[in-house]
């Protein structure tokens, strides 16, 4: 397994601090903030001719019904149709206070790093999938009809389903997966979990077979930041290899 500085502890302020700055830089870029954004096909026409997107290119996630095409976060296009567009956080970071409430709601502290992504970076509203849950509720996204998802809420329903309380929600993976942080765990592995799969049994080591996806938050952080797809390595750890 390589090492890196970003895997130190989160103790480590000069490694803590430059993480949360790359974070910071993608979560305050809208072009970035996500795995892919929208740019309007009329622009991309007028600026780079009617062929572009016929090209042969696999950064094309999907065409929207509003005129525009979705495209990888890493793509040309992207980076040109944002570059002057205002930088900021969808979603202000939270208070100290704001943490202590959801803590208390959570039954546990968060980890050093997590407290610090969302009291310097955002309340959620960024990252891999869907983006990272809030930890405030009542957060809704310009243009959008209901709230973006509140990680304390969905931990007390989770509790309810038989979620090992230990386990705090971080993201929506798509269909019936999330992303769950591990709050008790050496390191706090993050993990992926199908909601439709079976209940865990009684006693059974939640951090064990194919629900594991990283070994760290740190980790799982550092190759969102760096850019990188949280699941390559979700998948080569559930089939087993690393």
């Amino acid at each position: 397994m390589d090492h890196s500085p970003y895997d130190t502890p989160e103790n480590g302020d000069g490694d803590g601090d430059a993480l949360i700055e790359r974070l910071w830089a993608r979560a305050w870029d809208p072009g970035r903030r996500f795995d892919a954004a929208d740019v309007p096909v009329a622009w991309l026409t007028e600026r780079y001719g009617g062929g572009r997107l016929d090209q042969d290119r696999d950064d094309i996630v999907s065409y929207g019904g509003d005129g525009t095409v979705q495209l990888e976060a890493g793509a040309e296009e992207v980076a040109a149709y944002y570059a002057d567009a205002p930088r900021g956080p969808l979603f202000p970071p939270v208070t100290p206070a704001e943490v202590e409430r959801a803590e208390r709601r959570i039954g546990r502290p968060l980890p050093e790093l997590l407290r610090r992504v969302y009291t310097e970076v955002a309340d959620g509203g960024f990252g891999p999938d869907s983006g990272l849950a809030s930890l405030t509720g009542g957060n809704r996204p310009p243009g959008h009809l209901s709230d973006w998802p509140c990680a304390v809420d969905l931990h007390e329903r989770n509790r309810t389903r038989g979620v090992p309380a230990s386990w705090l929600h971080l993201a929506y993976g798509g269909r019936t997966m999330e992303w769950h942080l591990s709050s008790t765990a050496a390191d706090n592995p993050v993990l992926l979990h199908d909601a439709d799969d079976r209940e865990p049994v009684r006693d059974e080591d939640p951090h064990d077979g194919p629900r594991h996806a990283s070994p760290s938050l740190r980790r799982w952080l550092r190759t969102r930041a760096d850019g990188g797809d949280v699941w390559t390595e979700a998948l080569g750890r559930r089939s087993g290899h690393e």
